[in-house]
Parts: structure tokens; sequence; C-alpha cells
């Protein structure tokens, strides 16, 4: 799956039939209402104005294909016209997976939809309860078919964490038993306001901290690459609204980079079982040198105090994913 250039319209909650626990998606996404069609117009070509001609088109933020089907229309129409004139690569948008009637794909295709981001969020039914999602894991597994049958790209979106989740990773093995092109990763952040806040304060529910959170991302961001399954995003994305509403939970402004360096570590690791030396020497590819030292340069001090180097060192050169390390 290609990485391209997005230009993200929120229409925070629109669609939703009910309030999950975690949700607050104004605050999420900076936005307090969604746009009228006429004015999504101006959003798009303003996006295309900082991106460049033949960006993609993203409506996010509620349950597109919940909401009324003439404002559907309304909002499709206003972006396809850039679409015909190929200014805009494409459109995709995110729903909830019992938002998904098997035309739901011709429909969307009409007016230039290719990929549908579903928000399954768990795979276990105890947790879309608890989170009160209104759908079950049967929905997504239902809605997925229809998606891809359909001839649109399915992305699935998880958020590990949820109250009442048993096993993150159950929810990460059946959702990779889909088969989606593309994945999400979201692990639960706690904003105020939420009901998932006061659930919190009262101790009813707890948390993943940011250090399990990553190693969740890890593991599921290995096991998702090995079938071929990419992983778009880890975490949320910041922005100014968020931090100061962020009560607990696994956020952290560069998440992403975080799960990076766990599995960098891990590589590591795996090549340091018949190492020996004072020295290590770790090359990897420029755009993963922050990430191989770390946040704080944490696996400098972690390949020190588990392994016995007297000095860690990181430098660039490899290929792309490459990494090698030298001992002496």
């Amino acid at each position: 799956m290609p990485k391209n250039r997005i230009i993200p319209i929120f229409i925070p909650h629109c669609g939703c039939p009910n309030m999950c626990v975690f949700c607050d998606q104004r605050t999420i996404a900076g936005v307090k209402r969604p746009p009228s069609p006429k004015e999504v117009a101006a959003l798009i070509s303003e996006g295309l104005s900082r991106s460049g001609e033949g960006a993609e088109l993203a409506f996010y933020g509620g349950s597109f294909t919940a909401i009324p089907k003439s404002l559907q229309e309304g909002y499709l129409s206003a972006a396809y016209g850039f679409v015909r004139e190929g200014r805009l690569s494409g459109i995709r948008l995110s729903t909830r997976p019992d938002a998904i009637a098997p035309d739901t794909p011709e429909f969307l295709k009409s007016y230039g939809v290719h990929t549908v981001e579903l928000g399954a969020q768990s795979m276990e039914d105890t947790a879309l309860a608890a989170s009160k999602r209104g759908h079950t894991a049967l929905d997504t597994e239902r809605a997925s078919q229809i998606i891809k049958q359909g001839g649109l790209e399915l992305v699935l979106q998880l958020m590990p964490g949820l109250p009442g989740e048993t096993d993150p990773m159950y929810s990460v093995l059946k959702a990779a038993e889909l088969e989606p092109s593309g994945v999400r990763l979201y692990p639960v952040v706690v904003i105020e306001g939420t009901e998932l806040a006061r659930m919190y304060r009262e101790g009813s529910y707890t948390p993943l901290s940011i250090e399990r959170a990553a190693d969740i991302c890890a593991d599921a961001s290995e096991i998702f690459e090995a079938r071929g399954i990419t992983v778009i995003r880890c975490g949320l994305n910041p922005s100014e609204g968020l931090e100061p509403e962020v009560v607990a939970g696994a956020y952290h402004p560069a998440f992403g980079e975080l799960v990076t360096s766990r599995r960098i570590r891990r590589r590591v690791e795996g090549m340091l079982k018949d190492a020996r030396g004072e020295v290590l020497e770790i090359t990897v590819e420029p755009r993963l040198l922050s990430a191989a030292v770390g946040n704080k340069r944490e696996n400098i001090t972690y390949f020190k105090e588990r392994f016995g180097f007297k000095e860690v060192r990181v430098k660039q050169g490899a290929q792309k994913n490459g990494l090698s390390i030298n001992c002496y």
C-alpha cells in the first residue's frame, strides 16, 4: 500500500448512533463541528494548495456510511469533481462495521471512493460491549467481506486496551485473518469529558501504560507485516487541542517512533545472543537513526545494562530497512 498525501476532512461524530465510552472526536480531531458540503469543496482546494495535485481525500472522525444518504451524496459530490479532474487521486472514509450494506461498495465507488477504514476497535465482544460500541465482532467480519468482495480496499482500526479486553493479541490475530490491506493501531487514550475518564477516576478501568502499549503495538506490527498487511499508523495523531485533554493512557506525541524503537531493540537483541565485546555499534538507515537511539536514549541505556557494554554507538549507513551490528 503506497503512502499517499492525504487531505483529511473531519466530520466528528457524524453518523454515530451512540457515544462510545472512549470517544470525543471533537477533541481528537481538533474540529468542533462538521463542515457543510459547500465547505468541503473549499477545504479540498485549500488542502491541494498545500499538498499539491494528486493527493487523496479522507473523510475521518465519524461513521460516514451511517449518516443520511443525502448528506453522504452531498459530501461525495463535492469531492468527486476533483477526482474526475485528476486533482484528487481518490477518496477514503472511515465508518462503523454495522453501517455497511451489500450495496454500499457500488454506491461509494460511483463517487471515486477506493478505501474504507472500518472502526473494528476490537474483535472481542466483551470489549465492544463494555465500550458501548453497539456492534459485534461478527459485524466486522461481515462488513470486511462486503468491502473486499465489492472491490474496495479494506483498512481496519484497532484499539488495544479497551475495557473488557482479555487479550489484545486475540484481536490482532482475528483481524489479520480478515486480510485487510492495512491497519491502524490506536491504543486507548483516556480523554477528559468521556465516560472512560469517569471510569478511570472511579477505579473501574485501568489504562495501558505507554510502555505496555508500545510492546503490544510492536507485537501487532510484526504479526501484521509478516502477513503482508501494512501498519499505517500507531498512536493518535498529536494536535494542539488533544494533549491538554489527555487524562491517562497510551498517549505520546511520538508514539509511533516508540514502537519502531522497541522493534529495533528486539532485532538487535536477536543478533546479540553470541556477541562479545565492550563496544556495540549499531548501523541503521538514516530515517531510523532516532528510533534506534530511543526516546531519552533508552535503547542505549538498555543495551548497556542488559548486555554490559561500556559504550553503545548508533550510526547511519544501512540500506532501506537494514540493520547491522558490530561488537568489539
